[in-house]
């Protein structure tokens, strides 16, 4: 059996609601980017690597590694096969130095190791000593590791994380593992991963691992909530202290001239920040001054006999409200409408791994076509992503990874329980964004089912009842009449790809039928409606007229359909659509796939196809229609 049974013994949990690292004068941070030794562990079980305490020792001395980088999928790296399409435990190893000045015992400080995303299971050693377990991809985890580290007689630390990419029916995302029992067609103990969403399961560590320090009393959460009156901004502020409950708190935010507009001195953990001649934060292309961010210093002092602790943690902030109506979808008070993308992060040879390269470009692109949104499809981004989209004013639907929950398995109490955690640790994660506003809980789950009745509205009230600031939804592509959870959503996202996976090549048929479907589900729910998912494969290159499937006039064709649905419901309860994908992605094997999902209006090495020109047109025009004050 594929091992994932260690973690029932796994002890020591890793914190997942720690703040965003930042360097600061109190805070340091150390990279721990680039090369790591790893091994990944093909004995039938999965196990070896736990039988024989891989963790103890260097990784070189179990058996041959390889260098693989972080953060990267580990899957397109080499030339075997084995690997990639390996489902089971890797294990990671890298030695750095530590400073002095952090492992002296009179430093005052504590140390953390902080992991960015590793998917799906993780359990970290430090000096061979257990230092944290994380359930779940796509999200940080982090271990306090001071005491580790100074009880050590080296300067030197290895670190050593091992990830498990299996899938269960009470993971998320869900899946399940087949064997294969028949020995005259597969060899013994031979098995596969069962998975129910369609894109490829890359696995490994994604996003940074770095070390941090902070004071021993320390910032330990903040949270914002804003909100306007007039020319007036109001910033809700809670923070949350670490290490001692005897301290001071000042508060200054700052414009973008590092000017202090609004401050407190030695104020509450709890309190409010106002500020005359407000900016506030606007959408890409609906401001001529779009995404404008202040920057809240947070500065505690906590005296302890004679020595002195300070603390200092800094945040971008941008003031803006978020309001949903029966037929609109308002920022700031005024309507806005989704005109964007979804998107995976997916590329070639690093598979999910983070690259600055590939995020900007992704950025000069999406902000080329004139695209103001795009969704999370189906899993939370990096944080870097996050922080540009703060930056640019792209806003975002922010997706956990609760997709492709079809086997009702995945609706009991054991996956539930799991996916109100993850969606703890979204929201807490993003809950001081201004460019997330909306969250979404699934995509895709089998909500036609008596059980997600109750699986989902558990769902969306825990998450309203962690931020009630925002919107909560769902992406459904159930009929409107089988549906038993978008009775609790706030907007209705619909995914339907007519003419594609259905009647097929006949364009014909899509008027009608998008125009029943947007009607059926708005007389039923009198909520706001967002085309969440369209579109079509389309492979670059491949031309034909008359259209004909897979090639680019078809996709656009069916896109052009699909518009004068748009343009009649946007007048009415429609507020956005989201063309799939942004760009091609990969995928499992499979007869239906030639080397991954061609529906992007983009290659997968971002060049456009001609329906990226027909969205650009659209989306600029758009764009236009619904300013509120003269583009520059």
């Amino acid at each position: 059996m594929v091992a994932v049974c260690v973690l029932l013994w796994v002890s020591l949990l890793a914190s997942s609601f720690a703040l965003s690292p930042r360097e600061t004068p109190s805070r340091q941070l150390k990279e721990l980017n680039g090369v790591w030794s790893f091994r990944a562990d093909q004995s039938p079980n999965r196990s070896r690597g736990f039988e024989e305490n891989w963790y103890r020792r260097p990784l070189r001395e179990t058996g041959p590694v390889l260098d693989i980088p972080v953060p990267a999928s580990y899957n397109d790296i080499t030339q075997d096969h084995k690997l990639r399409d390996f489902i089971g435990w890797v294990w990671y190893e890298r030695e750095v130095w530590m400073p002095r000045h952090w492992i002296s015992p009179d430093a005052r400080m504590r140390v953390v190791l902080r992991v960015g995303s590793a998917n799906y299971y993780s359990i970290v050693w430090v000096n061979g000593a257990e230092v944290a377990f994380h359930e779940g991809g796509h999200l940080p985890f982090e271990a306090d590791i001071t005491q580790v580290i100074r009880s050590s007689s080296t300067h030197q630390c290895r670190i050593t994380i091992a990830v498990n990419n299996t899938l269960t029916p009470y993971t998320l995302p869900p899946g399940n593992i087949q064997y294969m029992t028949d020995t005259k067609r597969y060899p013994p103990g031979y098995f596969v991963q069962q998975i129910q969403f369609d894109f490829f399961n890359y696995a490994g560590i994604h996003r940074p691992v770095v070390l941090y320090t902070t004071p021993v009393v320390y910032i330990d959460d903040v949270t914002i909530a804003t909100d306007f009156q007039d020319d007036v901004g109001i910033v809700n502020y809670k923070v949350s202290i670490q290490g001692s409950t005897q301290f001071s708190l000042s508060l200054k935010l700052r414009d973008q001239r590092e000017q202090v507009v609004a401050s407190v001195v030695d104020g509450p953990p709890n309190g409010q920040l106002k500020l005359s001649n407000l900016t506030l934060w606007w959408p890409y292309l609906m401001h001529e001054s779009p995404a404008y961010l202040y920057s809240l210093e947070i500065y505690m002092k906590s005296k302890n006999g004679s020595f002195l602790y300070e603390d200092i943690y800094t945040l971008p902030v941008g003031i803006r409200k978020v309001q949903v109506t029966k037929s609109q979808f308002l920022i700031n008070g005024k309507p806005f409408y989704f005109h964007g993308v979804n998107k995976h992060e997916d590329s070639d040879i690093r598979g999910k791994g983070l690259d600055w390269s590939l995020i900007i470009k992704d950025f000069n692109l999406l902000r080329w076509l004139g695209a103001n949104s795009f969704r999370t499809s189906h899993y939370p981004y990096a944080e870097e992503i996050m922080d540009l989209c703060d930056k640019y004013g792209i806003v975002v639907i922010d997706e956990c990874p609760g997709v492709g929950i079809r086997n009702p398995l995945s609706f009991g109490n054991k996956s539930l329980t799991h996916h109100l955690a993850v969606m703890e640790e979204l929201v807490h994660r993003d809950k001081n964004r201004p460019s997330v506003v909306m969250w979404s809980v699934a995509n895709e789950p089998a909500s036609g089912l008596p059980e997600a009745k109750h699986y989902f509205k558990t769902i969306i009230s825990y998450t309203k009842a962690l931020d009630p600031t925002r919107p909560v939804t769902f992406i459904t592509d159930t009929s409107y009449g089988a549906d038993k959870a978008a009775q609790y959503v706030d907007v209705i996202c619909v995914n339907s790809y007519l003419s594609w996976y259905h009647d097929e090549g006949h364009l014909e048929v899509i008027q009608l039928q998008l125009a029943s479907e947007f009607e059926n589900w708005y007389n039923k729910y009198q909520k706001p409606i967002i085309q969440s998912e369209y579109g079509a494969d389309a492979v670059a290159g491949f031309h034909q007229d008359p259209p004909v499937m897979f090639t680019e006039e078809y996709q656009r064709a069916l896109m052009q359909e699909y518009f004068v649905i748009f343009d009649e419901r946007r007048k009415d309860y429609l507020v956005g659509e989201l063309i799939w994908n942004f760009a091609d992605f990969m995928t499992a094997q499979g007869i239906l796939r030639i080397n991954g999902n061609k529906k992007g209006i983009f290659t997968r090495q971002r060049q456009p196809k001609s329906s990226a020109f027909l969205l650009r047109d659209r989306y600029w025009k758009l764009a236009n229609e619904t300013k509120y004050i003269p583009l520059r």
